[in-house]
Parts: structure tokens; C-alpha cells; sequence
């Protein structure tokens, strides 16, 4: 049986408790879309109601509420009772279309946007790009706590390259739902066809997650996804994280300039045991960038305009 221990303490994470007024200011009207609270067969730092909590005390207008193995949804709709009506954050939750929801389910897609969900993440674990990039990597993402079925891969396409029927199925509900639909740990070339595919089913809100990690997106094919329509996340932990695994600054610098702040926006990633709490990220991502120059405008877009807009109908 799971033993659920989030040992949630923000004061763990130390630089929270120095002052820094203009980087905090930044952070009010803040949209996390991507933050993976438990519960989870992954270890988890905090609950959805701390990361709620969290949030509220820094003046995020929202958070989304991520799970690679289940929809929060229903997770999220019982815990207003239990304190999560009280909470000036907004939280809302979604689907990732992974083997534990039945893959390219679009009735589980149906239950989950029609619920309150505003999101729809394409295959992560279970995508080709994922399960390859992990054989070959150590990137230090999350094993599960229980026991469960291999992984199997899943693709968008058949043989032949051509979008399956369930696929566009999905579209359809995305579209009539006026939801968000990312393309989760999909490859380039599946991304791609996912995204022409949204379009052609008049899917308006759309998200390439996190385009160095595992998809393997280049600088150049994130600007022709952004021409096309398309917003580029970019996972803050990656840049304000562990030390031993931080990327370089001015990679994230580079996307941002040649795709434009107008169709880029920063989220967590955060909420596992071992990386420092989502709110934390943003308050670093928010000194960082305005260290590097950025104008607070560009950084308020980045935190939160852009986001705001997709997410919330």
C-alpha cells in the first residue's frame, strides 16, 4: 500500500525568506500550468490543497493540477469542501492520455473537461520520445511508489504516418470544449502532426510543453510552431532547480527572444519530493530574469498573462 508523506514546509526551501518586493510584485496575477501535486504513485512534495495555499500566499490567480496517471478533476471537485473554496487561487485539473486512463480515450477526455477540466496532455509517459529519452538518460525523474504495469508506448499515428481516428476524436471534444490541448512528451515529428491535425479541427488552444526535455525541439522548429499559433512552455525547474541539474540560462533566454515573450510562458514542473516548491521557482525565475534584463512587463506576460489567457475560457 502507498504511504502518502508530503512533507510539505515552505521554509525548506530558504531563499523564500529573503525579501525581495520587486521580484514578489511580479508574482500577483502568477498562472502555473503544470504543477504535479499528489496524489500520484510518484513521490510527491505537497498535496493540491498546500499547493493551492502556496500559491494563494504569493497572489497566483491559478494553478493546474498535473497527474501522468490520472485526471485531478475529481480530486479537485471534492476537496472544495475540504477547504479548497476558501482559497483565492483557482485550481483546475485535466487529463494526460497515458495506459492508466486507456491511452487515446476520448471518453475520458469527455468526463474530464466536462467535469471543470481545462486541460488535455497527449501521451508523456507512454509517448515513444519519453520511453527512448529515459533508456538513454539520466534525468532524475520520478520511479513509482507502487507497483504497476510496464510501461507501453503509444503513438498518435499509424504506420503510415496518418493521425488515428481516436485522435481526432479528441480533437473534436478539445474543440467543443474550448479546452487547452498540449502535446505532452510527444517527439518533434508527432507534435508536429498533432498540431496540424488540432488546427484542421479548429482546436485554438494549443501548448508545446517543455521543448529541450524530452521532445527535442529545436530553437528554430519552436518559432515555426509559434508562427503556426502555437504557445512554447518552457519548465522553470529545469532553469531554478537543483543546482546539479540546472540548464543554462541563456537557453532559456535564446527561446524566449526568438519566439517572442507574446507566445512563451514559464511554468513549474514542480511538486516532486526532491525539487523545491512551484512558488519558489517562480519567485527565482522572476529575480533570474529580471537579472538578465528582461522588462517587468515581459516577465509579468511570461508568469501569468499568457497563461491566464489559454487557460481560462
Amino acid at each position: 500500500m502507498m504511504t502518502v508523506d508530503y512533507g510539505f514546509d515552505r521554509d525548506a526551501d530558504e531563499d523564500r525568506k529573503v525579501p525581495d518586493e520587486q521580484a514578489d510584485s511580479l508574482l500577483v496575477g502568477a498562472v502555473d500550468l503544470h504543477q504535479h501535486p499528489g496524489p500520484s504513485p510518484f513521490p510527491r512534495r505537497m498535496s493540491i490543497l498546500d499547493a493551492a495555499r502556496d500559491a494563494a500566499s504569493a497572489g497566483f490567480r491559478a494553478i493546474v493540477a498535473k497527474s501522468h496517471h490520472h485526471s485531478m478533476v475529481t480530486d479537485i471537485l471534492a476537496l472544495r469542501s475540504a477547504g479548497l473554496a476558501e482559497v483565492s487561487t483557482e485550481v483546475y485539473g485535466g487529463v494526460a492520455l497515458n495506459r492508466t486512463v486507456g491511452g487515446l480515450n476520448p471518453y475520458a477526455v469527455e468526463l474530464a473537461l466536462r467535469m471543470g477540466g481545462r486541460m488535455v496532455w497527449f501521451p508523456t509517459l507512454s509517448s515513444a520520445a519519453h520511453v527512448r529519452h529515459h533508456e538513454h538518460h539520466d534525468t532524475g525523474f520520478p520511479t513509482s511508489e507502487v507497483e504497476l504495469r510496464p510501461n507501453e508506448i503509444i503513438s498518435i499515428v499509424d504506420d503510415r504516418g496518418a493521425v488515428l481516428p481516436e485522435v481526432r476524436d479528441i480533437l473534436s471534444v478539445i474543440a467543443a470544449e474550448d479546452a487547452v490541448l498540449t502535446c505532452g512528451h510527444l517527439g518533434v515529428e508527432e507534435s508536429q502532426a498533432l498540431i496540424g491535425a488540432a488546427l484542421e479541427a479548429g482546436v485554438s488552444r494549443i501548448v508545446v510543453n517543455h521543448p529541450i526535455f524530452v521532445v527535442g525541439a529545436s530553437v528554430e522548429q519552436a518559432v515555426a510552431w509559434a508562427r503556426q499559433g502555437v504557445t512554447i512552455e518552457h519548465c522553470i525547474v529545469m532553469y531554478f532547480g537543483r543546482p546539479e541539474r540546472r540548464r543554462d540560462l541563456d537557453e532559456l533566454l535564446t527561446f524566449i527572444k526568438e519566439v517572442g515573450v507574446e507566445r512563451t510562458i514559464l511554468s513549474s514542473d514542480s511538486g516532486q519530493k526532491t525539487n523545491p516548491l512551484p512558488v519558489t521557482l517562480f519567485r527565482r525565475a522572476a529575480r533570474g530574469l529580471l537579472d538578465a534584463g528582461l522588462a517587468e512587463d515581459d516577465i509579468r506576460r511570461l508568469v501569468g498573462v499568457n497563461a491566464g489567457r489559454l487557460l481560462l475560457p
